[in-house]
Formats: C-alpha cells, structure tokens, sequence
C-alpha cells in the first residue's frame, strides 16, 4: 500500500511540476516601432517602442508598453496598458521631436513626451 501511495505523490508531484513549468511566464514583445531615420533626439541613441506581452501562471495576459534605447524590453520608460488594448494590438505610431504618440484600433491615443525615454530614463 506504501508504494501505491507513494507512486499516486511522485505522480501528482510530476503532473504539478511539468503544468507548472509549461504555463511559467514569459514576456513576448507583440509590436515594434522605432522613429524614422530623420529623427535624431538630443541624446543621439536608437530608440525603440515595445508592446510586451506577459504570460502569467494563472493564464492571464498583461501588456506593457515600454521606451528605450535597447530593441529588447529589459529597460526603459514602460507604462502598463489595459488587456483589452494589448490585444487588439497598435493601429499607429507617430514619432515627433516632440514624443510618441501610439494610436489603438478602439480610438484611444497616448502620447508619451520624449522627456520621458531620452538619456536612458
């Protein structure tokens, strides 16, 4: 009976640990947009806009939007967008001097001053 029991554990055990560790999170960047080349800001750097997507153990999807210097999403100005704006994805991107403004499918608009992501913010 000792070994049923403990084979049932081990099992519920494995089953918990593979479920687990094929739902873990993971970040997916689901848009990108860099200004035009005839933009340079001040801080003479590339610079990039992300949608990240992460995955969380329990399903659920957060989207972040993050600005900076590097085409990955380690770092940045970032700000977190609603779910149901993170799905339907980006309709545009307007790159100024001035900032970025990122229009959505549903009609909202945000615009980030360049303030906010020169010089490595």
């Amino acid at each position: 009976m000792l070994p049923a029991l403990l084979g049932a554990v081990a099992g519920v055990v494995l089953t918990v640990s593979l479920i687990t560790a094929l739902r873990w999170p993971q970040d997916e960047v689901v848009h990108r947009s860099t200004p035009p080349p005839s933009l340079v800001y001040p801080d003479k750097a590339p610079h990039h806009l992300l949608v990240v997507r992460r995955s969380s153990l329990c399903g659920a999807d957060a989207y972040r939007l993050v600005i900076g210097r590097g085409s990955t999403p380690a770092y940045g100005h970032w700000l977190d967008l609603d779910a149901a704006l993170g799905q339907a994805g980006v309709r545009s991107t307007v790159w100024t001097q001035d900032g970025v403004r990122i229009r959505f499918p549903q009609g909202h608009e945000l615009f980030v001053p360049a303030r906010s992501f020169l010089y490595g913010r």
